[in-house]
């Protein structure tokens, strides 16, 4: 824990108000004057080196406080999180909520990347997983496999072992459900998401990045065309 440590904020034009005190501070991180966990500068310093009101202080630490940047700790200060978690992300998402096409972009960027550092990474313990889900999908009585394909892709997504994905990973399945709204239970095709998935799991069992990458590209741009022939014919 830092206190009382001297840092370098330059003093900010009164009209630029809290935005330009989030980025000042946020800049305390990025120049590495502070790090993860590290006390911020109190609101009085703060007024007193960007030149504003306190106000306009508490205003901005508001903000970095919703999207859990910063943490309030009475008594003893404001200090920047150990970990920012998913709120930044999932707020973002939110405001692109009626962008489906961007949305299936979005996650095909991401996944693709996650699976095949997962084909470096995954663990035995991982890929039983996975053998359970894929199971438990051949048991399905009806075209619905959501929840199931949900669980299989964050298993997969967490076995890339990556902290700074771990706070995308649920605010981006949770607007999988958007996505799947525009594909109809008789369009899904059960049967070939089911063996899309075992492709998955098989290129992941051989640790073979190319052929994850490959084999989920094809999971998801079956899955992009059935939602992008929805929104189209709407």
């Amino acid at each position: 824990m830092v206190r009382g440590k001297e840092v370098d904020i330059k003093s900010i034009s009164r009209k630029t108000l809290s935005q330009q005190v989030i980025d000042e501070i946020i800049d305390l991180l990025l120049t590495g004057q502070l790090k993860p966990g590290d006390r911020i500068p109190s609101e009085l310093e703060l007024m007193e080196t960007c030149d504003v009101s306190r106000p306009v202080i508490r205003e901005a630490l508001t903000s970095l406080e919703v999207l859990g940047i910063v943490n309030r700790k009475t008594r003893n200060g404001t200090f920047f999180s150990d970990k920012i978690g998913s709120k930044p992300f999932s707020m973002m998402l939110a405001l692109s909520v009626g962008d489906i096409p961007s949305l299936i972009e979005t996650r095909i960027a991401l996944e693709l990347g996650l699976v095949t550092l997962a084909a470096e990474k995954i663990t035995d313990e991982d890929l039983g997983k996975l053998r359970e889900i894929i199971e438990e999908m051949k048991k399905l009585p009806t075209e619905d496999s959501s929840e199931l394909d949900k669980e299989f892709h964050k298993i997969i997504a967490l076995s890339a072992k990556n902290p700074l994905f771990e706070g995308i990973i649920e605010p981006l399945q949770n607007f999988h459900d958007k996505v799947l709204e525009q594909i109809p239970y008789e369009d899904r095709d059960l049967q070939q998401t089911l063996q899309y998935h075992i492709d998955i799991y098989q290129a992941l069992e051989k640790r073979d990045p190319i052929a994850s990458f490959n084999s989920m590209y094809r999971h998801l741009e079956f899955v992009r065309k059935k939602a992008m022939k929805r929104l189209e014919d709407n």
